[in-house]
This record gives C-alpha cells, sequence and structure tokens, in this order.
C-alpha cells in the first residue's frame, strides 16, 4: 500500500477511541472475569470499554442483553 493511502487509513482510524493497555485496564479486566465468570480477555474488552465511557459493547462471546458492570453486552446476530 503506498504510503499516503495508509495515512489516509491511518487518520480514519483516529477518529475511533482507542484505550491503552496499563495496569489499571489489566487489573479491572482481572476483576471482571472473576466477578462475572468470564475470560480475563472478555473482562479487559469490558474494562476498555468502561474507560471510554461506553455503555454497550457489540460481541457475540457474551450473554445478549447482561450487564457487566456500566456496560451492557448486545449480540448484533441475534435476530429480532
Amino acid at each position: 500500500m503506498p504510503a499516503a493511502e495508509a495515512l489516509k487509513w491511518i487518520e480514519v482510524l483516529e477518529q475511533n477511541p482507542c484505550v491503552a493497555i496499563d495496569a489499571s485496564i489489566v487489573k479491572r479486566g482481572a476483576e471482571l472475569s472473576e466477578r462475572y465468570r468470564i475470560s480475563y480477555w472478555d473482562g479487559a474488552v469490558i474494562a476498555a470499554a468502561e474507560a471510554i465511557g461506553a455503555t454497550t459493547l457489540y460481541t457475540e462471546d457474551l450473554a445478549h442483553e447482561q450487564s457487566y458492570g456500566t456496560v451492557q453486552a448486545i449480540n448484533p446476530f441475534i435476530a429480532l
């Protein structure tokens, strides 16, 4: 990919929130994992969502409409 095109993609991606993984995210991910009996990785994703103030997490890996702390999991593949 030419550098100019790559830079355009980077600019598009910069418009989306991004969370740096730090000790607080790791700790909160572990806490959520224990509390809800989910994988650490799912807990870390929820912790990152909490960190940016997201209230909805679209995922097929967690229970549909279940609240995990302040974040509610929604499975976008479930037919309504």
